[in-house]
């Protein structure tokens, strides 16, 4: 055969012909060059697989890849133990990186690089040395260069010193770094020195022990909205329902408590606040990731602290609600818009006729249409007085149905400033809440308008619970409400009559934004300014981290496809990985329960990475290995693969290989002689009650 002239021959034989000499020892053939010509003489088997394996190394040469006596040894024994052909497996480009190229070295390594790119979880089981790790690693990187995720996660067990590292003398870094070295030693081959400690500080890439992959918690006292209402994040359980960010139920999947953590509160410029610890992850953007299209960003608690600002904007928008909150639907004793009238304007002592004041007539007689078997008549000025209408022949004195309704509810006799929203109607379906909302805003609030900008809703009350129940009423919408107070202390007197009336109570005034789609008006002359200024669109912003000292935490998975569930004050958090690659390395070493925890803390566009070799495993005695456990438990998975690499996969020193098949015959014959023993056993005192066959 010819080999090409742009191909030196002493790239194809090697230095004084030392690749030469290896395939000559491997087949019974004889091989003479001369120039760039090759002659082989044999039989035909033999000569057709040496004129083969001529043909793929040349076309390994061809895509820039370099032979030496392991990658002619292995391309030898490919060709004759598998399918495989050497080109495609020795020229397959991983990673370039630092003046080199990162490829699998065997047919088996193929088949795991393959693996990782077609399925979403991968377990790498195999010997030391078999490449395991660094090639998961190298696929990582060349994910992160290519944008496909959006960070790196490197996580090993620590069992050498039992996950409990407080006694070792140091940093918490100083205590895990034996532990986690062989990780950053791979990351060094693969990314320029430099950047790595800038990649790590910006969350990019993150190495730790799996104890500390858990650490997106929050402390138990936290209260999660679920469709029943707010639950403290403690007392849930697995199968319990919570809200997400589409305000429909979703399922906890996973409840994993955490111990005394250090906490923080995240305040946002509208007042909401919530409890967490510096590991919990949020979702966020800046206004240039908002204007872009860019997607949402997941930070830790404490990347965000010392980072909340850039020039004299607040920094990371938090994400609000995509729709309103769908409570179940409950019976209510009175149209729910009338009883935002009257909880607006109404008055309502139990003692007196009910009656209203506006000076709107259209909503007084949009409150006649919605309560049944009363008369609104007008009384003078902006007054108007809630008759019950007696039918024909009545004998008996019947309530008012506006009374009766108010007494159900407890809000007869309710002042200005004790009024409040029933919880059977906070706790309703979007329609009812929009509804009530209306009719406050209809009553005690309007449109504000300010030059260029678009239109802001403001509400007052000097009820602090009808402030909060308003709050939640916007919030739960998919809205945003702030609110300050006017002291009645130093205001100047209003007017009644022309008489001064002093104020006995201050004063809240809120300011809410609604998302599109959510009216916040049914009054004519109100709809029509906010409809001519548009409401613009709410937003919500990280305003400050304060911490809190520690508590005990817990965190929870959820199934939603975003991961976020509802916390306090509608804040909305997750604490599962999305668009990340995840590598588990030395996972034989792992307990069921960690492997769990860990598998199921997989968001949206990840992709995990689970190396291990089962016959080196350093839990305490009778500790199950959850690498072990977990064959069984996920083999039939679809989008799951298992790939086994052996000792013919062993990249390093050739010794090494061999070692690991020396300890392989050693533990096979151990086996035998105790199953020998034991069949002895057997035959000479025979089977007792509760001996395992």
């Amino acid at each position: 055969m010819l080999i090409p002239d742009e191909y030196p021959m002493v790239s194809l034989l090697g230095s004084r012909d030392e690749l030469l000499r290896v395939i000559e020892g491997a087949f019974r053939a004889d091989i003479h060059v001369r120039g760039n010509e090759i002659t082989i003489t044999g039989t035909p088997e033999e000569s057709g697989s040496v004129v083969r394996l001529f043909e793929e190394l040349v076309e390994v040469l061809r895509t820039g890849g370099e032979l030496t006596p392991d990658a002619v040894e292995r391309s030898i024994a490919m060709l004759k133990l598998s399918s495989e052909r050497p080109a495609e497996v020795l020229s397959l480009n991983i990673l370039s990186a630092r003046g080199r190229t990162i490829r699998p070295k065997t047919a088996n390594q193929k088949r795991y690089v393959d693996a990782i790119d077609k399925h979403t979880i991968v377990f790498g089981i195999g010997p030391a040395g078999t490449g395991k790790t660094y090639l998961a690693m190298a696929k990582a990187v060349s994910a992160l260069q290519d944008k496909k995720v959006n960070r790196i996660i490197l996580t090993r067990p620590a069992v050498e010193a039992g996950e409990r590292l407080g006694f070792l003398p140091g940093t918490l870094y100083e205590k895990i770094d034996p532990y986690l070295r062989p990780l950053y030693d791979a990351l060094h081959d693969m990314l320029d020195p430099d950047s790595i400690p800038k990649l790590m500080a910006a969350g990019t890439i993150e190495v730790a022990p799996l104890a500390y992959m858990r650490g997106r918690a929050m402390p138990l006292g936290t209260g999660v909205l679920t469709p029943d209402g707010w639950r403290s994040i403690g007392e849930l359980k697995v199968g319990d329902l919570v809200i997400g960010s589409n305000g429909e139920p979703t399922p906890v999947l996973g409840v994993y408590p955490q111990g005394e953590k250090k906490i923080y509160r995240v305040f946002a410029q509208d007042g909401a606040s919530v409890l967490a610890c510096e590991n919990h992850l949020w979702a966020v953007r800046t206004r240039d990731d908002a204007d872009r299209g860019k997607p949402w960003r997941v930070l830790e608690t404490k990347e965000m602290i010392g980072d909340l600002r850039t020039a004299h904007y607040r920094k990371w928008e938090l994400p609000l609600l995509s729709a309103p909150v769908r409570f179940p639907e409950q019976p209510v004793p009175m149209d729910p818009y009338a009883l935002g009238l009257l909880l607006g304007d109404g008055c309502v002592t139990g003692t007196t006729t009910p009656s209203f004041s506006t000076d709107d007539r259209e909503l007084a007689e949009a409150l006649g249409r919605l309560l049944p078997d009363v008369e609104v008549r007008w009384k003078s000025g902006p007054d108007y007085v809630l008759n019950r209408v007696r039918q024909p022949g009545e004998r008996v004195t019947l309530a008012n149905p506006v009374t009766a309704a108010m007494r159900e509810l407890g809000l007869s006799g309710c002042a200005s400033h004790t009024k409040f929203v029933p919880e059977r109607y906070l706790y309703n379906t979007p329609e009812v809440r929009l509804a009530v909302l209306q009719g406050l805003l209809d009553a005690d609030g309007g449109p504000v308008t300010q030059h260029g900008r678009s239109c802001r809703v403001q509400f007052s009350t000097t009820s602090p619970r009808l402030r909060d129940d308003v709050v939640f009423l916007v919030r739960s919408l998919g809205g945003v409400a702030s609110w300050g107070e006017r002291p009645a202390a130093g205001r100047p007197p209003g007017l009644a009559k022309g008489r001064p009336v002093r104020h006995r109570h201050g004063a809240y005034v809120l300011d809410i934004r609604l998302p599109k789609g959510v009216e916040p008006f049914r009054l004519a002359r109100k709809a029509a300014v906010y409809r001519e200024h548009g409401g613009g669109r709410p937003m919500r912003y990280v305003d400050r981290i304060e911490p809190r000292g520690t508590a005990e935490c817990v965190c929870i998975q959820v199934a939603a496809e975003d991961s976020l569930y509802v916390t306090e004050d509608f804040l909305l958090t997750h604490n599962t990985l999305n668009d990340a690659f995840i590598i588990l390395d030395e996972a034989q070493n792992t307990s069921p329960e960690q492997m769990k925890m860990f598998l199921t803390r997989l968001g949206f566009g990840s992709k995990i990475v689970v190396t291990g070799d089962i016959t080196q495993v350093d839990l305490p005695t009778g500790t199950e290995s959850g690498l072990r456990v977990v064959q069984g438990i996920l083999a039939d998975i679809r989008d799951i693969h298992f790939a086994r690499l052996s000792s013919e996969d062993v990249v390093r020193h050739r010794l090494v290989s061999d070692i690991v098949d020396a300890y392989g015959r050693y533990d096979a014959a151990r086996q035998q002689e105790l199953q020998a023993v034991k069949q002895q056993g057997r035959a000479r005192y025979g089977t007792r009650p509760g001996d395992r066959p």
